[in-house]
């Protein structure tokens, strides 16, 4: 976490971490971002609805949802599909994550897969978003020790 610069230190997001990547007011942004993104979830057979925003090195924010298929391996998941706009639309580089889950008692963070994905996209920070508003933080170095990125390759 060598790249934070202190916590927020009032408003609704008092005590998470901050860095200059990510103000409080893109925070803000992305938090809602996901939040409206989850409502569009197609989630017909866990109804785990996933929302996700993540924010490139541009400055633009994409949106992402989970979206279910019968054959359950086929599923995609909302960072990943947050990732694939940003990637659709030339991003090559994300700062941020914000994921969310109707899921009240925990966290909700992104699995195995998405923690690669966002690795690729060099995504550094990871915020997590419960229904009540409150929020957590965790660096992507954290979720995904020993990532497995194109530096592998060579």
């Amino acid at each position: 976490m060598g790249d934070l610069t202190g916590v927020y230190e009032s408003g609704r997001f008092k005590g998470i971490p901050c860095n200059e990547d990510v103000p409080e007011s893109i925070l803000e942004q992305l938090v809602q971002n996901a939040h409206d993104a989850k409502l569009n979830a197609y989630a017909i057979y866990s109804n785990f609805r996933v929302g996700a925003a993540v924010l490139s090195s541009s400055g633009l924010i994409y949106q992402g949802c989970n979206v279910e298929n019968s054959s359950y391996g086929l599923t995609v998941c909302a960072e990943r599909c947050a990732v694939f706009k940003a990637a659709n639309n030339g991003e090559r580089k994300l700062i941020a994550v914000v994921v969310t889950s109707d899921i009240t008692d925990k966290f909700t963070y992104p699995c195995g897969a998405c923690r690669q994905v966002l690795s690729e996209f060099s995504t550094r920070h990871v915020y997590c978003l419960k229904p009540n508003g409150d929020l957590a933080y965790i660096s992507l170095s954290e979720l995904l020790p020993h990532a497995f990125g194109p530096d592998s390759l060579h």
